[in-house]
């Protein structure tokens, strides 16, 4: 079952989402105009921006994918 989680920032405003769930263990991380961002995933413990390229070898950390302002 897929669930979907949001992030917010210090006002409320959504600032990105997560969507867990999958049967690869991984999450897929979206923006706040709901554009993919990157993925995770826990087995392996990486993470991968939209273009698929290795952002951690050992994190599967949504939090570096958001784009900080």
């Amino acid at each position: 079952m897929l669930k979907k989680g949001f992030i917010r920032d210090g006002t409320r405003k959504i600032i990105a989402s997560i969507t867990t769930g999958y049967g690869d263990s991984s999450s897929v991380v979206r923006d706040e105009r709901n554009k993919i961002t990157g993925r995770t995933n826990d087995t392996f413990q990486t993470t991968r921006d939209s273009s698929g390229k290795l952002v951690s070898i050992n994190s599967a950390d949504p939090g570096l994918l958001i784009r900080k302002k």
